[in-house]
């Protein structure tokens, strides 16, 4: 069977980042003025006060203390509190295809890659600007790469998804490299006036080369043992912004035109879901979790995170063996355990056995164990 690898990874990191004190000032301000608005409504009992957030609250509930995004100045304004992004013409490169190129030529270079080694290119993130002319091939067409594109969307675990296909296809012999790319500009969903997740979310954009064994010159690769995936429907985590949505006013401006949770089902539903799903795969590939030496999970809730690496370990993990970046990135959807995997793998050994894992909206999980090569 055709050994396939992770050659490289690269991570564009947006210009500018918003600590919690600077979120909670807009949202306190925010708050403020809409309690001081309605304030008649809500001693009559006809509209409920808004409560403040603090900083202390935000990493108790999450462990993250920062995050990047492509525009701060809207977002820190009470009175617009989101991203504001220049409209660009057809014939300029799109937000997120720009974001795309920097990423994969980082990860390009690290492959030791050229365009000309490129068969495919994989867009897989949450939320895509346009529905087509695919993201993709947009970049394809600004690498200057030969073959095919196409854009998928797994919410969370769209990169985990996007690797599997890869995996796939070059397994088939159908191609002999694939350049993935998770562009995500998560502010723009986020509901920054909501105080249960005004802080959730950042912006990054990831690529990843995945390729066969025998075309591989980096050093320092990652041969990829086995992957897994898994979808459970729930509604627990969504967002009903769509194409349709001209069709339906009524609907225009809904808090649910924007990410919406119900964040202690996720957690209580989500945690044994992907335990379950990494240490059922281990045991089929025949691999136990006690050698694992590095763990790169999703990147959305560090209390998540420790309880799913306790379940999986059958003990707190050591520091270092569950690389945190919620604390400067926050949760990048998609991203984020690319993140982790990008910043957290050269010091590991030949032969050190680590795994790749994302989960969230779907729900859906993905994971990818992968062995360091020479």
């Amino acid at each position: 069977m055709t050994k396939v690898v992770i050659s490289g990874t690269g991570v564009f990191t947006p210009p500018y980042s918003v600590s919690n004190a600077e979120l909670v000032e807009t949202f306190n301000t925010y708050v403020d003025k809409y309690n001081k608005t309605h304030a008649a409504e809500i001693e009559r009992g006809e509209v409920e006060p808004l409560n403040q957030s603090s900083v202390e609250f935000i990493v108790k509930a999450s462990g993250i203390e920062s995050r990047y995004v492509m525009d701060k100045s809207g977002i820190v304004d009470p009175e617009i509190m989101a991203p504001r992004l220049r409209q660009r013409s057809n014939d300029e490169p799109s937000i997120l295809a720009e974001m795309s190129v920097d990423a994969a030529q980082k990860a390009l270079k690290r492959a030791n890659k050229t365009a000309a080694d490129i068969d495919a290119v994989l867009v897989a993130c949450s939320n895509l600007e346009r529905p087509y002319p695919a993201i993709a091939v947009e970049v394809q067409e600004l690498l200057g790469i030969e073959g095919f594109g196409f854009d998928m969307n797994v919410a969370c675990s769209s990169a985990t998804f996007a690797i599997q296909t890869a995996y796939d296809m070059l397994r088939s012999g159908s191609v002999d490299c694939v350049l993935i790319v998770d562009p995500e500009i998560c502010s723009g969903h986020l509901n920054f006036r909501d105080r249960d997740s005004h802080f959730i979310f950042g912006d990054v954009a990831t690529a990843i080369v995945v390729e066969r064994e025998e075309t591989c010159t980096a050093k320092g690769a990652w041969e990829i043992l086995g992957t897994r995936l898994l979808t459970k429907f729930s509604n627990n985590i969504r967002n009903n912004f769509g194409f349709l949505n001209r069709a339906t006013p009524e609907g225009i401006g809904a808090k649910d035109k924007l990410f919406v949770q119900e964040g202690r089902k996720v957690f209580k539903e989500v945690v044994p879901m992907v335990s379950q799903l990494i240490l059922e795969h281990m045991a089929d590939e025949g691999l136990d979790p006690k050698d694992l030496k590095r763990m790169w999970l999703h990147q959305a809730n560090k209390s998540m995170n420790d309880f799913i690496g306790r379940k999986v370990l059958g003990r707190d993990p050591e520091p270092g063996e569950q690389p945190n970046i919620l604390h400067e990135y926050a949760n990048t959807s998609s991203a984020g355990s690319i993140i982790a995997f990008s910043k957290f793998n050269e010091d590991l050994k030949e032969g050190d056995l680590g795994l790749i894992c994302s989960f969230g909206a779907g729900y859906s999980a993905g994971n990818v164990l992968v062995r360091k090569r020479a």
